[in-house]
């Protein structure tokens, strides 16, 4: 047994190490912020889907009222900074402590540290900070060899609304670039299944709007005294059929549509580089991204500004967080040279979540996590 193996040691390694963290975000402008362990299970169902159900721990109250152990921190410290004197102004936390979700093969307790900054119009610069904060809290804890893939949720969107696709196509294309689907299955005629032939429910959903079709999807199911299917809601359900519908009307995504969808996906590599082959075929769509792409640019600007080698960083347009309310920036930093690892940090742009939690608008925001077990890795021993 190795010094590193006793839980005593294993317990004073975690509290020095989120010592370190903390006291780095703290002497940055970013004091400790700690939400309730218990939370409203039902706004992480609203904004995640019914999918996110499996991996909660949930128990209900005398009312029956779903709680759940806190799954991450961003959702619940944007609630307590929108209930705050400070909401709508500058604003910025950190936080260290455990978080609850399920993970096969691996405990469903761990800790996270991180920060959330929220509220600065200087968008590029606050970007910037967040992702060299976070580099440089684990640089401080002793591990300076991260490589980072960076992406860009609101150039894939604005590349989405140029194309003026139908509406399903478009919801379906970006749920499935969020969840690091290629392409070719994305846009795969779906399925139901089954072999259950359901022709005569496409037909008449063909044509239907989205509250239209879920309208009637409500009634069918409620007729049949049916709350939900497979865990899915009527609202799921609904939107399952009308892509089904949609493929199977014809209305699918068209050759040039898709063609260049293929090449968006494939620029990788260098960011300044990549910044100009996107630049070229935005020029070529006739897509007008150009403030999109000037904060790009100049998000590289301050990330090199702030002694960030450039060299470390890779941009993927394929690159994406499997979270709906991500609406730019997006990054992930790991382990230079272990193949199979788990992202060390992760974070990205916010804007649209504060608005879908109660906010009157949307409200500038980015913020990223540190994974303590995964920081520590294999070589300095788990941390529990």
């Amino acid at each position: 047994m190795t010094p590193m193996d006793r839980p005593e040691a294993r317990t004073a390694a975690a509290s020095a190490l989120a010592d370190t963290l903390l006291a780095h975000f703290a002497a940055a402008g970013y004091p400790r912020c700690e939400p309730p362990t218990l939370q409203p299970a039902s706004v992480f169902l609203d904004l995640s889907g019914e999918e996110i159900r499996h991996r909660l721990y949930l128990a209900s109250d005398a009312s029956g009222t779903e709680h759940c152990l806190r799954p991450e921190f961003t959702i619940p410290i944007s609630r307590l900074y929108l209930a705050s004197a400070d909401a709508g102004r500058p604003a910025g936390y950190s936080y260290c402590g455990p978080i609850f979700r399920y993970r096969p093969n691996a405990s469903g307790e761990f800790v996270q540290a991180g920060v959330e900054s929220f509220g600065r119009k200087d968008r590029a610069a606050a970007d910037a900070e967040v992702l060299t904060l976070t580099l440089e809290a684990a640089a401080a804890a002793g591990h300076e060899a991260l490589m980072v893939r960076i992406g860009d949720a609101g150039l894939f969107s604005a590349l989405l609304n140029a194309l003026d696709l139908p509406p399903v196509w478009s919801r379906r294309i970006a749920r499935g670039h969020a969840k690091g689907l290629p392409l070719e299955a994305v846009l795969a005629a779906p399925t139901n299944g089954s072999a259950n032939d359901h022709s005569g429910v496409l037909a008449a959903l063909a044509g239907t709007d989205k509250r239209g079709a879920r309208a009637l999807v409500e009634d069918v199911l409620s007729i049949a005294g049916i709350s939900s299917v497979g865990g899915r809601t009527a609202a799921e359900i609904a939107e399952r059929f009308l892509e089904q519908a949609t493929a199977s009307s014809g209305g699918g995504v068209p050759s040039e549509a898709r063609a260049l969808l293929e090449r968006y996906l494939r620029i990788a590599g260098n960011p300044d580089e990549t910044s100009a082959e996107l630049r070229t075929l935005a020029s070529d769509a006739q897509i007008n991204c150009t403030q999109t792409l000037d904060e790009f640019d100049a998000r590289l600007g301050f990330i090199a500004a702030r002694g960030i080698d450039l060299s470390r960083v890779t941009f993927s347009a394929e690159f994406a967080r499997n979270l709906d309310y991500y609406t730019g920036f997006v990054f992930e930093a790991r382990h230079q040279g272990r193949s199979g690892d788990h992202p060390v940090i992760g974070g990205g742009r916010y804007d649209r979540l504060l608005r879908l939690l109660g906010a009157r608008e949307d409200i500038p925001a980015v913020g990223a996590a540190i994974w303590l077990d995964r920081l520590s890795g294999p070589d300095t021993g788990r941390l529990q």
